[in-house]
């Protein structure tokens, strides 16, 4: 028995046919192909899930601003839209209908992170028949005022930009915080001062156009500029460490929403003084 090959590999290795040389504790295994290692490396750790996929394609800079430009674009069709040919008599509805709208759109994206180009886009649009809608109201009684604070907008925007760019404002992580719990506290104040106007006319004073709310509105113009400073920082740092393109649209849909309160807070500053000069 022990003349037949197939028997002698089995005697050594418990395996028809097999040549395996045998150890002090029995047969060794043969050494993997390379096909199994290859295959070996590529498998995940143990409990641990399998390394993200590369984005087909990274972000850049131009993709930011060619989706900035799409939902300002957006807005303001839609803001010339209500203006022109939403009659007087239903503006106000429309207003409160988008501006419902957009408050639960925008928190739905800023919790679930979900901003693309459908999302940021009708976003846009409804921001834009609310800012349609109160811009007329506040030129209706201001003749005016829209164009005075559009340019305020773009003239402190653009402010904001080159202290960015020139080094005068380093984004730190303490910043960051500042600014996050500013913008917090500022908000908190503007719901309280709104419940509190339900019961107490002017509620807290904020918005009354007296000397407290220029104040506010001052702050909070303050406020916008510098949370218009920390986007672009996340715009900037997003575009080094190679994420995905479509963040763009999450972060254009931030430049847009801090936009659009530096621009209100403009049009408010500008009515409490020119009422004030009446």
């Amino acid at each position: 028995m022990a003349s037949n090959p197939v028997l002698r590999g089995f005697e050594k290795t418990g395996r028809p046919g097999s040549t395996a040389a045998q150890g002090p504790n029995g047969p060794i295994a043969p050494p993997p192909s390379p096909g199994q290692l290859n295959e070996w490396y590529n498998q995940p750790s143990y409990g641990q899930p399998a390394p993200p996929a590369a984005p087909s394609r990274y972000l850049t800079l131009d993709d930011v601003v060619t989706r900035s430009m799409v939902l300002l674009g957006t807005l303001l069709v839609a803001a010339g839209f209500a203006w022109f040919l939403i009659p007087d008599a239903t503006i106000g509805a429309v207003v409160l209908i988008s501006v419902l709208a957009t408050l639960g759109l925008g928190l739905y994206m800023a919790f679930s992170g979900k901003a693309n180009a459908v999302t940021a886009t009708i976003y846009a649009g409804l921001q834009g028949l609310a800012l349609g809608g109160i811009s007329e109201m506040f030129n209706d009684r201001f003749n005016g005022i829209v164009v005075q604070a559009i340019t305020g907008t773009i003239m402190v925007a653009g402010g904001v930009l080159v202290v960015y760019k020139t080094g005068a404002v380093r984004v730190t992580p303490k910043f960051t915080k500042i600014v996050f719990a500013s913008t917090l506290g500022v908000v908190g104040l503007m719901l309280v001062n709104l419940i509190a106007g339900m019961f107490t006319p002017g509620g807290l004073g904020l918005r009354d156009g007296g000397a407290l709310a220029i104040g506010f509105s001052l702050l909070c113009i303050v406020i916008a500029a510098s949370n218009l400073i920390v986007d672009f920082d996340m715009i900037e740092q997003s575009v080094r460490r190679g994420v995905d393109e479509k963040v763009g649209w999450y972060l254009s849909w931030g430049v847009l929403v801090t936009l659009v309160w530096l621009y209100l807070e403009i049009l408010r500053l500008l009515s409490y003084l020119t009422g004030r000069n009446d």
